[in-house]
């Protein structure tokens, strides 16, 4: 009965954290420059998921993050001549480097994970009704 609560959590926060690196990627969507202030547009990035959970051993039923990646593809070009990260020469001047994040895929994305989200929730409860229904049977 523990396995079941502890399996559903693990997936609660894999989600969880799933849902916090969609949001990163919807918020930083439009910037156009890292964090030296360099024009470098923000890259998406991507929670991967394993299967186990760490807290508990290798062998433990679960899920959780493995790590977080950046997506490498190429983000879209966007003429904006008045931008102050345009390019200044070259084929692509007046051209503005955009992220690779597309809102519609990140939108799809938290849908799916809060989904998820509801689907572990549900399982956690049901475990705690079956477990608290096995101990009105025991007493």
């Amino acid at each position: 009965m523990f396995g079941a609560l502890d399996t559903s959590t693990s997936g609660l926060v894999a989600q969880r954290t799933n849902l916090d690196v969609i949001a990163g990627n919807i918020a930083m969507r439009e910037v156009t420059r890292d964090e030296k202030g360099q024009p470098n547009p923000y890259r998406r990035h991507v929670a991967l998921f394993s299967s186990g959970d760490p807290a508990r051993g290798s062998t433990a039923a679960g899920v959780h993050v493995a790590k977080i990646v950046q997506d490498s593809s190429p983000g879209e070009l966007r003429w904006d001549p008045g931008h102050p990260d345009a390019a200044q020469d070259g084929p692509q001047k007046g051209y503005v480097r955009l992220s690779n994040v597309d809102y519609q895929t990140e939108m799809v994305n938290a849908m799916v994970a809060v989904r998820a989200y509801e689907a572990n929730l549900t399982v956690a409860e049901m475990a705690k009704h079956m477990l608290s229904s096995s101990l009105t049977l025991l007493a």
